[in-house]
């Protein structure tokens, strides 16, 4: 795991400027918002009541906190508003999912719809919010820090040995969304494990398609974007786009003779994903306010 580091954020095109809510928009922030927060803190509680009696159990292995997730996930998509869009399965073998990593939406999007485990960099357990809910998920920190490469490679092949689905974004950064980044090979170190020669991992597209009255990067969140503005933007729009998670066949570590070659072929599968559904290219300025 000697990898150059690159940098950590992308920085594209600026975002196009918005003036916030009208009325309207506030009025639905003040609906959608309470209702968001209950949703996040009334599945954070279930979480932390049922996790020390699921540990003593089961351990490592989450059969009731992976449910309450799911169905978290799957509320806060309703009460945002975007419509959720799945073609393909996700996989039932052993390993685990990359995506294209467009917003805070993806964790959302990937969660609604199976039971997995995210690997996140390290700050964002100290995220208030975010992080409470990361944590309580069973979610992987890892530190972008050549010096823990050898422990961060043990830490997940522990994961896998669970059984746990594990999800990460090999681009490192999020995007607007119209874009694949080319994929960082580190991370794939682990699984490249003699004692797993079974384990699989899943390329998954995540498309993101923008209200009709919005500029196509509408749902992307990168760059310096303030995380605020954004989810007041979310819970303000009147009539939400869709959100679609494109499951590819898996494909087996074995078969590929080293990280740099897993990586290339899963980036060229997630790229044609979002190819084939007009999602790459430059954006279009909006028509209107959503």
């Amino acid at each position: 795991m000697n990898d150059t580091p690159q940098r950590l954020t992308w920085h594209g095109a600026e975002p196009t400027p918005w003036d916030g809510p009208d009325l309207r928009g506030w009025l639905r922030v003040a609906w959608r918002g309470p209702m968001l927060v209950l949703a996040m803190l009334g599945a954070l509680i279930i979480l932390l009541v049922l996790r020390p009696l699921e540990r003593r159990i089961w351990g490592l292995e989450r059969p009731l906190t992976s449910r309450i997730t799911r169905a978290a996930c799957r509320a806060g998509l309703a009460i945002l508003g975007p419509r959720l869009r799945v073609t393909g399965e996700p996989m039932a073998g052993h390993g685990a999912m990359v995506a294209n990593h467009s917003s805070w939406l993806d964790i959302f999007a990937l969660n609604a719809r199976a039971s997995v485990y995210f690997v996140s960099k390290a700050e964002v357990a100290d995220w208030p919010g975010i992080g409470w809910l990361a944590r309580a998920t069973g979610t992987v920190f890892i530190r972008r820090d050549r010096r823990e490469a050898t422990a961060q490679v043990r830490l997940l092949r522990e994961r896998l040995a669970h059984g746990h689905r594990l999800v990460f974004f090999p681009e490192g950064t999020s995007t607007d969304g119209r874009r694949v980044l080319p994929f960082k090979p580190t991370l794939f170190a682990a699984f490249l494990s003699p004692d797993q020669p079974d384990l699989e991992i899943q390329p998954v597209s995540l498309v993101y398609r923008a209200p009709e009255t919005a500029e196509s990067r509408f749902y992307g969140w990168w760059g310096d974007m303030d995380f605020g503005p954004h989810m007041l933007r979310m819970l303000s729009t009147r009539r939400h786009g869709v959100i679609e998670v494109v499951y590819h066949p898996a494909l087996r570590v074995a078969d590929h003779p080293d990280r740099k070659a897993l990586a290339r072929t899963l980036e060229a599968q997630v790229r044609a994903g979002l190819d084939a559904a007009g999602a790459l290219g430059r954006s279009q300025p909006a028509i209107a306010e959503a």
